[in-house]
């Protein structure tokens, strides 16, 4: 009687294809792709912003973050923005009457305008990166090194101080790698800028922003239970 399991060297070979963690590189096909983009859809991949889609099919991803995924969540923050005219409208701003409805204008805004101060967050974040040239020497060092470490570790297994170096080591690697010049572009100072400049704008305006609805949703809001 025949069985269906494998046998011999066919059974090795099956089991090293299975092989593979949460933070390994898919096995590549017959056509030679491989990666998170690599087993992406053509479909998924034609709808990518150029500068993504042309990243090499053996990037390394973590399985469940892909571009795809990346450009799902994307478009579903940006579709959840409030009008922007609304959202800087002058007329809207007032003083609050007391710390009870302070406290209210600020869970509540939050939860109005959270696509709208996310992408404040990301602008602010990106409008750091671009007036400082270090911080952006910094970032192109620590990907160029990322990616050469990732492209050894595909020809054989990169080894340091007699550990394999995976994925995640692979970014802690680079990091190491060019922290010195992090440090140099005065990578600390820049996160604290943008920390202190998003909690300073988005923390003003959810605080003097009225609520959807005006002052009846307030004194809605106000009254006790």
């Amino acid at each position: 009687m025949k069985s269906g399991v494998p046998k011999g060297e066919n059974c090795l070979v099956d089991m090293d294809s299975k092989a593979g963690d949460l933070f390994s590189a898919e096995p590549a096909d017959a056509a030679g792709s491989g990666g998170v983009m690599g087993s992406l859809p053509l479909k998924e991949l034609d709808g990518l912003p150029p500068w993504l889609s042309a990243l090499p099919h053996r990037l390394w991803l973590p399985k469940g973050l892909s571009p795809g995924v990346a450009k799902e969540w994307f478009d579903r923050r940006r579709a959840s923005i409030r009008p922007w005219a609304g959202f800087v409208d002058h007329r809207k701003f007032t003083k609050p009457r007391n710390f009870g409805e302070l406290c209210q204008r600020v869970v509540r805004n939050f939860d109005t305008y959270n696509s709208n101060y996310t992408f404040i967050f990301l602008g602010l974040i990106l409008y750091c990166i671009i007036s400082s040239p270090m911080l952006l020497i910094a970032l192109a060092v620590f990907v160029g090194a990322f990616y050469i470490i990732h492209l050894k570790s595909l020809e054989s297994k990169l080894v340091v101080f007699g550990k394999e170096v995976t994925g995640p080591h692979q970014l802690g690697l680079a990091g190491a790698v060019s922290f010195p010049v992090f440090w140099l572009a005065g990578a600390g100072a820049a996160v604290f800028w943008v920390l202190g400049a998003t909690m300073f704008v988005i923390g003003s305006h959810a605080a003097f922003r009225e609520l959807e609805g005006g002052s009846e949703m307030e004194e809605l809001f106000m009254e006790p239970v």
